[in-house]
């Protein structure tokens, strides 16, 4: 017994050093538990999207298919999930958020063990398309959440955590259903993910709701408010630091585009009017969806280039994969922390500046890894390239949240969802039909070049938004200080 105790306290006391040493991180301890939340709801989409990629060959024998049916399949769930992301950001907006996403996570794993038991092609399609309606709660979901767990002065770094949940998943799902594949069917390898699922769902359903409107959370208050949010003494919300640095020089808000009503009470149309109307949005939007574009050709077709560009094995494939998420997210870190840094140091455009000088160096890196023969030689260059193309990740999520007024975020998410699924849906289809028709021999190889194009026409978009962004922060600002008035009109 005495054993016994001291081995209990023994790991308690490892517990909490670890529990330590993560919140020292992340900035705090209270933050551990919403970040791990929200990664792992993003995580099941990058678990199911690497058991797709690896299973890319064994489904193409399973229903005799080719390239171009394989990115249909992939493009199907981007589909269904852009056309039901609309109407999840409205009740993102509107309903206990928890209970949305933990429903959803339900369905989820139902639909991923549906999809398993696929008797043809057909079945398969449609068990997608019911996967990637449920996946569209995620985006604008979690996006609201984020905007509420966090403070603003720490938002983008944080986001950064829970984005590299995707990675974790995606490098999780190519290691488990990898070791899968040797010892079961595809089907298995494709049903996996349904059992964390479950588990997953059900915790969600449990987590408490926090407060809404969080844009001027601070530190002390993002660990559970009961009270207020920060005011300044005539009841309008405090400036956060992008604001802040937005008023120190001067920008002025859009007084015709200031808010001046509850957007959860604005009709359906209007809100995504309004919200389309804020120019820094459109351009966001824009540049990701050509970002997203890029990532969802690799995602179905890499571990298939791999093989056949390096001349390794599904294995090695895997790990040259495992290589690319490292980087991933060490470019999620660097982003988020550099702009946040940025913005705390009092620049308006900290969370532009980033992620345009990271589009812009990206197929500087990834270029060459393409053309590499070599896995030795492709690696650092992968590597290289994953950190500059997902250090804009967080500071674009980040920045959307500042230039949109709290009660319209699911809406706002919702529409930037709707467009880079769209992105998504067509390059599958693209790369998959550009490589097979377009090339005789290395089409995957030429494919993957030609369409290093969007994250350069990504960043030079974005060079627009170091112009619109502080002003929109400022008019979102105010129609937050509106909207928390006591006198609201």
């Amino acid at each position: 017994m005495p054993h016994g105790r001291r081995s209990g306290r023994t790991g308690r006391s490892v517990a909490g050093r670890l529990t330590a040493w993560a919140g020292n991180r992340v900035g705090g301890t209270r933050y551990l538990a919403p970040i791990t939340l929200l990664a792992a709801v993003v995580s099941l989409d990058g678990a199911d999207k690497g058991t797709l990629a690896v299973n890319a060959r064994s489904l193409e024998h399973a229903f005799g298919i080719g390239h171009t049916s394989l990115g249909l399949l992939a493009s199907v769930t981007s589909l269904s999930g852009a056309v039901c992301t609309l109407p999840v950001g409205v009740l993102t907006d509107r309903v206990v958020r928890v209970r949305l996403l933990g429903g959803s996570i339900l369905l989820w794993a139902v639909a991923t063990g549906l999809s398993a038991a696929a008797p043809s092609f057909v079945w398969l399609v449609v068990t997608r398309a019911a996967l990637g309606a449920v996946t569209a709660t995620t985006g604008p979901t979690i996006a609201s959440l984020v905007g509420d767990f966090f403070p603003v002065s720490r938002r983008a770094q944080l986001y950064a955590y829970v984005l590299m949940g995707e990675f974790v998943g995606t490098g999780v799902g190519l290691v488990v259903t990898t070791a899968l594949t040797s010892v079961a069917s595809w089907r298995v390898s494709i049903a996996w993910p349904a059992a964390p699922a479950l588990l997953l769902a059900w915790y969600v359903w449990h987590t408490r709701e926090p407060q809404r409107g969080g844009r001027h959370v601070t530190d002390e208050e993002a660990d559970g408010r009961t009270g207020e949010p920060s005011s300044a003494t005539d009841g309008h919300a405090t400036p956060d630091e992008a604001g802040r640095a937005a008023l120190e020089r001067g920008i002025a808000p859009r007084r015709d585009a200031v808010l001046r009503e509850d957007p959860r009470r604005m009709p359906v149309p209007r809100a995504f009017l309004y919200v389309l109307r804020i120019p820094t949005v459109l351009i966001m939007i824009t540049a990701s969806s050509l970002g997203y574009f890029f990532f969802a050709g690799v995602r179905t077709f890499g571990v298939l280039f791999a093989t056949q560009q390096y001349d390794v094995s599904r294995s090695v494939a895997t790990a040259l994969a495992m290589v690319v998420g490292v980087g991933g997210i060490a470019g999620l870190y660097l982003g988020g922390h550099a702009a946040d840094r940025l913005t705390r140091a009092g620049h308006p455009n900290g969370r532009v500046i980033v992620p345009v000088v990271s589009l812009l160096v990206s197929p500087l890196a990834l270029a060459p890894a393409i053309l590499a023969t070599s896995p030795l030689v492709a690696a650092p260059l992968l590597l290289l390239g994953a950190v500059t193309v997902t250090a804009t990740n967080p500071p674009l999520d980040a920045a959307r949240l500042d230039v949109v007024p709290s009660g319209l975020w699911g809406t706002s998410e919702s529409a930037r969802t709707a467009v880079r699924t769209l992105g998504e849906l067509s390059a599958p289809l693209l790369f998959g039909y550009t490589s097979a028709a377009l090339f005789s021999s290395h089409g995957l190889r030429w494919t993957f070049l030609i369409f290093l194009a969007p994250l350069t026409a990504a960043g030079l978009l974005g060079v627009l938004a170091l112009r619109t962004y502080p002003r929109d922060v400022a008019t979102a600002a105010a129609s937050d200080a509106v909207a928390r008035s006591p006198g609201r009109t």
